[in-house]
């Protein structure tokens, strides 16, 4: 009897890059997104932990804290830590009241403060030079580098690969994005000292967002964007988890 080989798992951390498409917000399951692309690429299936405007701590926290995260753990054949680029943005109000705005009460003390944020934010991203960012850069390098020390602790032999920081040409930002390129380069110095594989997304779908062919909003991509990142991933996985694969599906637009 044929023994049939079992379809890898790759576990994806993610910010909104990894389930927007170009008009919103998509399932998981959705086969256009790159987590689903670059796993039907390698014949096997995406599980996505993710969340708007998620930062490398808000991956950690995700790791350590989500019981459902432990679970998939025992099974992944993967996992990518694709976080990093909402850690570069600029954040004119510390995170912790920016974040906080979603609890005040009543509603409408709640929309008139969120819509005069969402007012204040390009120009005072400008204004602030585009610092602080959401997280500075050497607490991203830090809870990157936590997050894979526990995990080749808990599963040595699992494959675990970052990216870097994505591109942006939001006016929401006023286009602002002092902190990428530091952060870039830290990521990338540490992942190298580190043996951490890693994928420069910004040069894959740079141009993809920077022509203005993704979501209107200039950060989140269209399916184009997409499809080159999750064929990318999965030619950079590929080698670690030693499958065949089906490369000539992977940047089907499924599901149109």
């Amino acid at each position: 009897m044929a023994v049939v080989p079992r379809r890898p798992r790759l576990l994806v951390f993610g910010d909104s890059l990894s389930f927007h498409g170009p008009d919103g917000g998509y399932a998981a399951d959705e086969p256009r997104l790159w987590p689903n692309v670059a796993a039907r690429a390698l014949g096997g299936d995406a599980d996505l932990v993710a969340g708007a405007g998620w930062t490398a701590r808000d991956a950690w926290w995700s790791l350590t804290g989500d019981p459902r995260v432990w679970a998939e753990l025992h099974t992944a054949d993967a996992v990518v830590l694709a976080v990093g680029s909402m850690d570069t943005l600029p954040s004119p109000l510390p995170t912790y009241l920016r974040t906080g705005l979603r609890y005040l009460r009543p509603d409408r003390l709640r929309r008139a403060a969120r819509k005069a944020y969402l007012a204040a934010q390009p120009v005072l991203s400008v204004a602030t030079g585009g610092r602080p960012a959401a997280l500075p850069t050497h607490l991203t390098v830090h809870y990157l580098r936590t997050a894979v020390g526990a995990l080749r602790i808990l599963r040595p032999s699992l494959p675990v690969v970052v990216w870097l920081p994505s591109v942006h040409r939001a006016p929401s930002y006023r286009y602002v994005h002092t902190v990428r390129p530091a952060t870039e380069a830290a990521v990338a110095a540490w992942a190298r000292t580190s043996g951490v594989p890693v994928l420069d997304v910004a040069a894959v779908v740079g141009p993809h967002v920077l022509a203005g062919r993704g979501n209107p909003d200039g950060m989140h991509w269209g399916w184009e964007g997409h499809a080159v990142v999750g064929t990318a991933m999965a030619e950079l996985l590929r080698p670690l988890l030693d499958v065949a694969g089906e490369p000539s599906r992977a940047a089907e637009p499924s599901g149109t």
